[in-house]
């Protein structure tokens, strides 16, 4: 007797990185997974969380490396459902921070296969407050912006430009490559002075931080080989983190003693 499948995927943030920061309901849907899709950034001890039987799935995408294109990940989608029955669909961050969660759910209803979403703890926010940067703090920065350093065609987001003309922190997603270009814009504005820091491989235990200016964060990556996955944040909260002090500290002396 043929087993009826009843096909159903749901998008699941994982969040930041640290695998304990995954929440209690996207573990409960990875329980009850048939097969997982998982990306690049996921930490490997999740898919524990999935029966034995189910399907796990590689189909992440890292810059300069071999990737599955988002098209056949939405194929994958839409043909496992139908042949397994429930997809996990295991994202890092948020799904809807750019993460084409929303892209993905398009594609999978238009087969009218049922879909569900469970949010993840964006790295925008967690990754800055893991090193003890707030990306608001009364007094200090009122608001915050959150921007792709790589668009779609490649490109610096022409968001960045307003937003380095406002006092919000900006966080910067997708932009280590595009340092250079980040630099630019905020000297255009006259904001060498502003601080900047690079968090690489936020909340995991490969965690890097690269703090300064910007008119020194660029020597400083480079000395630190700073590389992706990381996240930018640029503001005056990059100095409110008692786990940055020191070295905001020894810039202030070093500057003392050159003039």
């Amino acid at each position: 007797m043929r087993t009826i499948v009843n096909p159903k995927v749901t998008l699941v943030g994982a969040g930041p990185g640290d695998p304990e920061l995954i929440t209690l309901k996207a573990i409960l849907a990875l329980n009850n997974a048939d097969v997982v899709l998982y990306d690049a950034l996921i930490d490997p001890v999740l898919l524990n969380h999935a029966p034995d039987t189910a399907l796990k799935i590689f189909v992440g995408k890292r810059v300069g490396k071999h990737s599955t294109p988002q098209e056949d990940t939405n194929q994958l989608c839409v043909s496992l459902a139908k042949k397994h029955g429930h997809v996990v669909r295991l994202k890092g961050g948020d799904p809807f921070v750019f993460g084409r969660g929303a892209e993905e759910i398009e594609y999978i209803e238009a087969f009218g296969i049922p879909t569900a979403l469970i949010p993840g703890i964006t790295s925008a926010i967690a990754v800055p407050a893991s090193a003890g940067i707030p990306v608001t703090k009364r007094g200090v920065s009122e608001s915050f912006w959150v921007v792709t350093g790589t668009t779609s065609s490649g490109e610096l987001s022409k968001d960045l430009a307003l937003a380095a003309q406002s006092t919000a922190t900006v966080v910067i997603l997708m932009g280590t490559k595009k340092l250079a270009e980040i630099v630019k814009v905020y000297q255009q504005f006259g904001k060498s002075d502003l601080p900047i820091a690079i968090i690489q491989s936020g909340t995991t235990n490969e965690e890097k931080i690269v703090a300064g200016y910007i008119s020194d964060i660029e020597c400083k990556a480079i000395e630190a080989q700073a590389e992706a996955p990381a996240i930018i944040i640029v503001g005056e909260v990059v100095k409110e983190s008692v786990k940055l002090a020191e070295v905001y500290r020894e810039i202030v002396l070093i500057s003392r003693q050159s003039q």
